[in-house]
C-alpha cells in the first residue's frame, strides 16, 4: 500500500541582527534573487516573501528588517513590524553568523523569541548558523556549541541548529527540509511559479535602493527612502497584441524619487557631475528590465526630506 507524502505549506520567518545574511539566505533558498542584498545593515524595510516551490511543499519565506534596540521612530516601527510578523508564522529561522561571536544583539533577539516558544501556539525556532564557509571546522564547532548554550541560558531548546553557507550552497537544501518539517499540512498558498508576492513597485524601489547604497559611506543606509512615482508605457511603443509593424518595441517610463535627510547626502548620491547617479541608474535599470521583462527608461530624482526618520507624517508619506 503506497503512503502518499502529505503536502505541507506555511510561513517561515528569518530573523537576526542586521547584516547577518538573511536576504542572501532567502535568495539561496528560493534559488533566485528576490530580496535586496547589500553589504550594509538595515537595507531590508519590507517583509519580502520569497516562495520555495517543491513537489511536497510550499514554503513562504518572510524576510524582516533586523531586530535591534530602536533609536528612532523608524526603528521602533521596524521592530513592531518584526514582532507582528513573528506571531503569525509557523517556524522561525534565527540567523547567527559563524564568523562573529554571539553578542548583546543576539542575546536581545533570543530574549524576544523566548515568549514565542512557549504556550499553546508555540512557534518552533531553528538556529541557523550562516556564513559557515568563512570559518574553519574548529571555529564552526565552537560556534555551534555557543549557539546551543545561548538557548540553554534562557531555559529553552532550539528546534534544530543548522550550519549553512548561502554563497556556496552548503546545507541550503537541508535547511529547507528542516523548515518544511515544521509546516502544517495544506495546499499551496500561492499560484505555482510565483517567487514573491511583493508588488512590482516595491521590488523596483528595492532595486534602486540597493544600487544607490552600493559603495557609499555608512551614514546613508538609514537615511535613504525610495518611492516609485509612476510606471507608464511610452506613447507610440507597442505593449503587445498589435500586428502593426510600425510600432516600436515596448518601452516603459519609470519615474523614481530618492529621499535623503540632508543636502550633503544628496551630493553623495548624485556624485560629481551626476556621475554616481548615472551609475545607480544603469545598475538599477538592468535589474528592473529583468524583473519586468521589457525595456525601460529610468528617471531618477534625488530630494531632501529633512529628518524623515523621526517625523511621523513623513514616515507615513514614504510608506512606513
Amino acid at each position: 500500500m503506497s503512503h502518499e507524502i502529505p503536502h505541507r505549506s506555511g510561513f517561515a520567518c528569518l530573523v537576526g541582527r542586521p547584516n547577518v545574511g538573511k536576504s542572501t539566505l532567502t535568495n539561496a533558498l528560493v534559488g533566485q534573487k528576490v530580496a535586496i542584498m547589500s553589504a550594509r545593515p538595515q537595507t531590508t524595510r519590507h517583509t519580502i516573501r520569497g516562495i520555495v516551490q517543491r513537489e511536497d511543499a510550499q514554503l513562504v519565506l518572510v524576510d524582516t528588517p533586523g531586530l535591534h534596540r530602536p533609536r528612532t521612530l523608524l526603528g521602533e516601527r521596524l521592530n513592531a513590524l518584526v514582532t507582528d510578523t513573528l506571531s503569525e508564522v509557523d517556524v522561525v529561522a534565527f540567523c547567527l553568523p559563524a564568523d562573529q561571536k554571539i553578542g548583546p544583539g543576539d542575546r536581545y533577539i533570543a530574549s524576544q523569541l523566548t515568549p514565542l516558544m512557549e504556550g499553546r501556539r508555540a512557534v518552533p525556532v531553528v538556529a541557523v548558523v550562516t556564513k559557515a564557509d568563512l570559518v574553519d571546522r574548529g571555529r564552526l564547532a565552537e560556534h555551534l556549541v555557543a549557539v546551543d548554550q545561548l538557548a540553554q541560558s534562557l531555559d529553552r531548546d532550539w528546534s534544530a541548529i543548522v550550519p549553512v553557507s548561502a554563497k556556496g550552497g552548503f546545507q541550503v537544501d537541508e535547511l529547507t527540509d528542516v523548515l518544511v518539517a515544521h509546516l502544517p499540512e495544506g495546499p499551496d498558498l500561492y499560484p505555482d511559479g510565483e517567487l514573491t508576492d511583493e508588488p512590482e513597485e516595491t521590488m523596483i524601489a528595492e532595486l534602486v535602493r540597493e544600487a544607490a547604497l552600493e559603495g557609499v559611506r555608512d551614514e546613508l543606509p538609514h537615511s535613504l527612502a525610495v518611492v516609485v512615482e509612476e510606471i507608464v508605457p511610452r506613447e507610440g511603443t507597442d505593449r503587445g497584441g498589435s500586428d502593426d509593424d510600425a510600432a516600436l518595441p515596448a518601452l516603459l517610463d519609470v519615474r523614481v524619487h530618492l529621499f535623503v535627510e540632508r543636502e550633503s547626502q544628496k551630493g553623495i548620491i548624485i556624485g560629481r557631475g551626476g556621475a554616481r547617479l548615472r551609475e545607480v541608474g544603469s545598475t538599477a535599470r538592468e535589474g528592473i528590465e529583468k524583473l519586468l521583462g521589457t525595456r525601460i527608461y529610468l528617471d531618477l530624482h534625488v530630494k531632501v526630506a529633512k529628518d524623515w526618520q523621526r517625523d511621523p507624517k513623513q514616515l507615513q508619506r514614504l510608506g512606513f
